[in-house]
Formats: C-alpha cells, sequence, structure tokens
C-alpha cells in the first residue's frame, strides 16, 4: 500500500482545502435532523457543492458531475469530514437510488430527476426490506399486478419497513413480486414511486434510541405507469444488485467510534481504586484490543483507497469494516457507560457527560450490526468472496415463489 498521495492526488486535495476553507460552514447545526432549519442547511451546503462539482464528483458532466475519479471522492470526503457539515439526507438517493434510474429509465425520466436530485430539491428513498423478509431482499411479497382497465399501468400493494427517511423523501425505487409462480429471484420487478401519493402511508418507527430515522411503508392500490418500470418486467432481482453495487464511496471518513470522548472521559473519571480510570488494567486490555481493531480497519481503507488510486475496483473486503466498527462501537459504549459514575445512570441527558452521547450509542449501536447488511450477511460474504469457503446452501433457490413455506 502507498500512503502518500500522487502528485496529481496533492493537488487536487490542495484544491478541495481551499474550496472548502472559503465555503464550509465553519458552525454546525443543531436540533431535529428532519427539522426546518436543518433540512434547509443540508439542502443549502448540498446546491453549494452541485454548483462547484463537488456533489457526485464521478459523475459525468452530461448528469452534473466533472467526471472525476473515485480517488477524487475519496480525497473530498476525507477533507469534508473535517468540517461541521450539517446532515446528508441525500446520500441514499444519490449514491443508491438516483444511479439505478440513471442505469434503467428512459432519457426523460433521467432528465427530470438527475439534476434535482444532485442539486438537493428531491430525496429518495429504498423501499427494498420487508417484515417478513428480513435481510433477505428477493422474499419480497409486495405485489405489483397489472390494471385490468388495458392502460399497462401497474397497482401496488404491500409492506415495506425499516425505510430510511421515508418520511421526507420525495420519491423512491421500489422492488415488487410481479410474477409468484417463478421462483423468488426470477419474479421481481422494481419501480420508482412518488411518495406524495395518496396511496402510500409513511409510519415512521420510535426507535429505543429516542430517533425515528426508520419507517414502515403501507402501499395501498398505488397506481404506477409502465413508464415508471426500471428494467425488463421479472428481471428486479438484477436491477436491485445494480442498486446495492452503487453503495456511496464512503471510505476515508471519520470512524464514528466516539475514540477521543472516550478517552477523556476515562482520564476525568475515577476508577475503583480512585486513580483515574484510564490507569485500570482491565479498561487498559480493553483499550489495546480496540487499538488494533482500529489500525486493522485503517489499513483495510488505505488498502481500498489505494485501488482507487491505481484505477483498480476495490474487492469485498469492505466488507471486513462494518463488521468491526459497528461491533466496536457497542463495546466502546457500554464500557463508556460502565465506567462513568453510578454506573451511568442519570435522569437528565442535559446533566451527563456528553449530554448523553455514550447512552445513546448503548441504544443506537445494536442497530448499525442491522442496517445495510446484518452481521450475519457480511460474515458470508467474507467467508465466500474473500476467504473462498463454499457458499451456503439455497434449498429455496429454484423453488415457485408461491410454494415457499408461508413464513420465509
Amino acid at each position: 500500500m502507498d500512503f502518500n498521495d500522487t502528485p496529481e492526488e496533492a493537488a487536487y486535495r490542495a484544491q478541495v482545502q481551499a474550496w472548502l476553507k472559503e465555503n464550509a460552514p465553519k458552525r454546525g447545526v443543531s436540533g431535529d435532523p428532519e427539522g426546518g432549519d436543518t433540512m434547509a442547511a443540508s439542502k443549502a451546503w448540498q446546491a453549494k457543492k452541485a454548483a462547484a462539482g463537488y456533489a457526485q464528483i464521478t459523475w459525468p458532466k452530461e448528469w452534473g458531475g466533472p467526471g472525476g475519479t473515485p480517488i477524487q471522492q475519496v480525497i473530498f470526503n476525507q477533507e469534508e469530514a473535517k468540517y461541521p457539515i450539517p446532515p446528508n439526507p441525500f446520500q441514499i438517493g444519490l449514491g443508491m437510488c438516483v444511479p439505478t434510474v440513471m442505469t434503467f429509465a428512459d432519457e426523460e425520466t433521467k432528465k427530470r430527476f438527475v439534476g434535482p436530485a444532485l442539486r438537493g430539491e428531491e430525496i429518495w428513498c429504498q423501499l427494498f426490506s420487508e417484515p417478513s423478509g428480513g435481510s433477505d431482499v428477493a422474499a419480497a411479497r409486495t405485489r405489483a399486478v397489472r390494471a385490468d382497465d388495458g392502460s399497462g399501468d401497474w397497482i401496488i400493494n404491500g409492506q415495506k419497513v425499516w425505510t430510511t427517511g421515508a418520511q421526507f423523501s420525495d420519491f423512491g425505487i421500489v422492488v415488487t413480486r410481479t410474477d409468484p409462480d417463478a421462483p423468488k429471484h426470477k419474479g421481481l420487478t422494481m419501480f420508482w414511486v412518488d411518495m406524495k401519493d395518496p396511496g402510500i402511508e409513511v409510519r415512521p418507527i420510535h426507535q429505543m434510541s429516542g430517533g425515528s430515522g426508520f419507517n414502515e411503508v403501507f402501499f395501498t392500490n398505488v397506481r404506477v405507469k409502465d413508464s415508471q418500470r426500471l428494467g425488463a418486467v421479472n428481471d428486479g432481482w438484477r436491477v436491485s444488485l445494480v442498486t446495492l453495487m452503487n453503495e456511496r464511496l464512503a471510505v476515508g471518513g471519520p470512524s464514528g467510534t466516539q475514540w477521543p470522548q472516550f478517552m477523556e472521559a476515562a482520564r476525568a473519571v475515577a476508577g475503583l481504586d480512585g486513580a483515574p480510570a484510564i490507569k485500570d488494567q482491565a479498561l487498559r486490555e480493553k483499550l489495546a484490543d480496540w487499538y488494533v481493531q482500529t489500525e486493522g480497519l485503517k489499513h483495510t481503507r488505505n488498502r481500498t483507497i489505494t485501488a482507487l488510486s491505481r484505477g483498480q475496483t476495490p474487492g469485498p473486503e469492505s466488507s471486513i469494516g462494518k463488521v468491526v466498527s459497528a461491533l466496536q462501537l457497542q463495546e466502546l459504549a457500554n464500557a463508556a457507560v460502565e465506567m462513568l459514575d453510578h454506573y451511568g445512570v442519570i435522569n437528565d441527558p442535559e446533566l451527563s457527560p456528553l449530554k448523553g452521547a455514550f447512552h445513546a450509542s448503548v441504544l443506537y449501536a445494536p442497530g448499525l450490526r442491522i442496517a445495510g447488511g446484518t452481521d450475519e450477511i457480511l460474515k458470508n460474504i467474507i467467508a465466500e468472496r474473500v476467504l473462498g469457503l463454499p457458499g451456503d446452501i439455497r434449498v429455496d433457490k429454484d423453488i415457485p415463489f408461491k410454494d415457499l413455506p408461508t413464513g420465509h
């Protein structure tokens, strides 16, 4: 691995640093991420980046990007992370939904949606997961059937769950079952939908952390035109794979493991013998383990960055990052709460260290081990695609979907 920028990368980094110094927010926004002030700040920052060619650096010029390289996107992400930028509600849309539209929609649809999404004028969500499907996208039961009036339109009925940002999204892409007589991977079709359609109901899910970032979404006789179809009929699994492979390039960003805050608290809080908690041998053993994990993650990201710098495609090794970092955040947050006075018991977050940030992480971290691919799914990817182990036996692969057990 080469940890240094090439001369061209160094010049681009200097260009980015100069632009951010001049244009990036100097003070963060506070409050509800869905609140008016915060959302306005997010949209303003997105529009400013789009005007300067930094919104989606790898997108071609015809779609509003500068036609840059993946390593340039990494460099911008690294430098942008040094500033108190507002929340990014556009990540799923620009990273996954809109690239799918760009790949499979007709020209009129592309021209309608790509520009507004890039400028932050419209927000998209991804409607894949279902209550009975778990991590198995191909187990979708939401049905799309042809309207019986000969119009060619489709009628969608069903339910999605764990949809991030649905409550403030303008549009979404949805995977539906269009042929229950085919095996589960063969009878899917994808559409784009207007989230303001009267037949779509969004119900935020109240999480134990206090947030409501995820949603249930119910479809009741939602009529969509055939022109809203993305890809061929019953080819939705292939379209879904393209969506999932278009995940936003985020290597090089902040780890979010609260290391600085933890170390500060460990120095300030007294341990069992009255000395600072950071002197405790058991805690130091944990710190050593976390440090080794963090260094491994850093070098795994550097391997990916090196591949991008050389114009190569990164391998599936990046799946390791989420498996390790999500569990590490959970362990670190638990250790921090246990370390605090009275074992972290509080009745007023405003009076607790960091306003209860560690406590929020205790409740939030378990969800990271599910969202975006469960630990089990990612371990399968690592086992099969990194270590070359035999694949899981999939007994339902060739069975018609209608014949699968109801609880599947």
